[in-house]
């Protein structure tokens, strides 16, 4: 316990430490270039904040494995040992476009299994996290095991790829739901699902670091998180993933054919 609670401490000192650098870029002119599209970018901060978590954990942890989205850290083939998987800005089109929305997020997986998992809503000051078997937890709130209520009677969250491409999953489980959220960062509406907020959150390709802390976090409070067709999520791999209560995630199921 005395090991989890010395990298407990430290992640939240980093997180405090990374948030500050994020916050003074405000007042600066940010590098902005395309990854993939004009809708995929990446800053200068983004690779900023993934190098001084990289020193940070190779430092205290030097034998400890990387795997970080913006190729930072090593090259990682498989889960053995103790893997930290890190996402320096989840919502960069957020954080250049509306200053807020954007989350810092850090896990830690041994063997495969989520022992730790931090999102922090930086603008907010909101730090989600779950210590394997010890709940979850939104600044010092813990949070409680989600409620089971059905699609129909809760806001669900839609990747904004699924909503433009007018997929008919997606369609029709918005009908379905109370309501449409798009938020644009994987890590918040993963959050926001785990304290109630929304009943699920559905992607069609969410990266290693979209994933990894938000489901140690969603395990800690009973959702299901799982790739749409039902399967365990690979975290070797791009996923399309539902997160969501289990009455929630087999109506999505349901519909989802």
């Amino acid at each position: 316990m005395d090991q989890i609670e010395k990298r407990h401490s430290l992640i939240k000192a980093w997180l405090q430490e990374a948030a500050a650098l994020l916050r003074e870029s405000f007042n600066k002119e940010l590098e902005i270039k395309e990854k993939t599209s004009r809708t995929d970018l990446v800053t200068n901060m983004d690779r900023a904040i993934e190098v001084f978590l990289y020193e940070k954990i190779t430092a205290h942890f030097p034998d400890e494995r990387i795997l970080g989205e913006e190729s930072v850290g090593h090259d990682i083939q498989d889960l053995e040992g103790i893997v930290w998987i890190i996402d320096p800005i989840d919502g960069t089109l957020n954080f250049i476009k509306q200053g807020e929305n954007f989350a810092i997020m850090i896990a830690i997986y041994e063997d495969g299994v989520g022992h730790m998992g931090y999102i922090y809503d930086v603008v907010r000051d909101e730090l989600y996290f779950a210590i394997r078997d010890n709940g979850a937890y939104c600044n010092e709130r813990r949070l409680p095991l989600v409620q089971e209520l059905p699609l129909s009677e809760g806001l669900v969250a839609i990747s904004n790829r699924l909503v433009v491409a007018d997929a008919d999953e997606a369609r029709r489980i918005a009908k379905k739901s109370s309501g449409l959220r798009v938020n644009g960062s994987a890590g918040l509406e993963t959050a926001w699902v785990a304290s109630g907020k929304l009943v699920a959150y559905i992607a069609p390709s969410l990266a290693p670091w979209d994933i990894a802390a938000g489901m140690v976090i969603a395990e800690e409070v009973g959702l299901v998180y799982r790739q749409v067709t039902g399967k365990e999520i690979n975290l070797l791999q791009n996923n399309a993933v539902i997160v969501a209560n289990r009455c929630a995630f087999q109506d999505i199921r349901n519909e989802w054919r």
